[in-house]
């Protein structure tokens, strides 16, 4: 566990050590921040009956800066080391490959999760600002962060396998985006066939937009953990193979 935690503590290092990580932090809060003042006023506009919460992360800017999120903090995971060679270094070092690829994920994690306490605060100050009790209620406000939790536990290890599989950010990136925006649109697709067909329930069960919807609600379901789990597992035993694939071919 030694050696994982220096490897963990050198990927945390390079999101925070250098102007990279604190742009995509900038540009969460900001972005963020423009998804509450969306919802925000349309709390002005027009009786509301969905929480703040519930509002804010349904706007479509949300869905717009949450799925570039993930090639943003992935894409140089595996990438640029093996573009600048490094990883040649790293993988012929007394490391096993489980290490270099948990404490990659887990630093990308970690990150991701930090991402999340300026919105967190935004909703605070909102309270704070305006004296004023709460547009949301505790339940929905845990279910949102869960499931942004849950989603990026998924979500982060497919930008993984994506940088693990070629040696340039720029594929990387757009192989992660593309990839997410299939997830995304797979579930619209009951919206577009109806629920007639065998397939509808797949598409319930894999739809991002419907576990938001309930963990937003403050309805928490075990179906979305199994799944946004058993994706991250998944793909980061596919990482895994990569990784130590290319560790072996040396």
């Amino acid at each position: 566990m030694r050696v994982f935690r220096i490897l963990l503590m050198k990927e945390l290092k390079g999101f925070f050590l250098t102007p990279f990580g604190w742009v995509v932090l900038a540009f969460v809060v900001v972005m963020q921040g423009i998804s509450l003042s969306t919802a925000m006023k349309g709390f002005r506009d027009s009786p509301v009956r969905d929480s703040l919460v519930y509002v804010t992360f349904h706007t479509p800017v949300f869905w717009f800066y949450f799925l570039f999120i993930f090639p943003l903090i992935t894409m140089r995971l595996f990438a640029e080391e093996e573009r600048s060679g490094t990883l040649e270094t790293l993988l012929t070092a007394p490391v096993r490959t489980w290490q270099v690829v948990m404490s990659k994920y887990g630093a990308a994690m970690v990150f991701y999760a930090l991402l999340w306490a300026p919105a967190f605060l935004q909703f605070k100050l909102f309270e704070w600002a305006t004296d004023l009790p709460p547009a949301w209620t505790p339940g929905a406000m845990l279910g949102a962060f869960t499931i942004l939790m849950l989603m990026g536990a998924a979500y982060t290890a497919i930008g993984c396998l994506a940088s693990a599989l070629t040696s340039s950010q720029i594929i990387a990136g757009i192989l992660t985006i593309g990839i997410l925006v299939i997830l995304y649109f797979m579930g619209f697709v009951t919206l577009i066939w109806g629920e007639s067909f065998a397939g509808a329930p797949l598409f319930h069960y894999i739809s991002s937009q419907q576990h938001l919807h309930y963990f937003a609600s403050g309805l928490f379901d075990s179906r979305p953990f199994v799944w946004h789990l058993s994706v991250a597992v998944f793909v980061l035993a596919l990482t895994y193979q990569v990784v130590d694939f290319r560790r072996w071919k040396r």
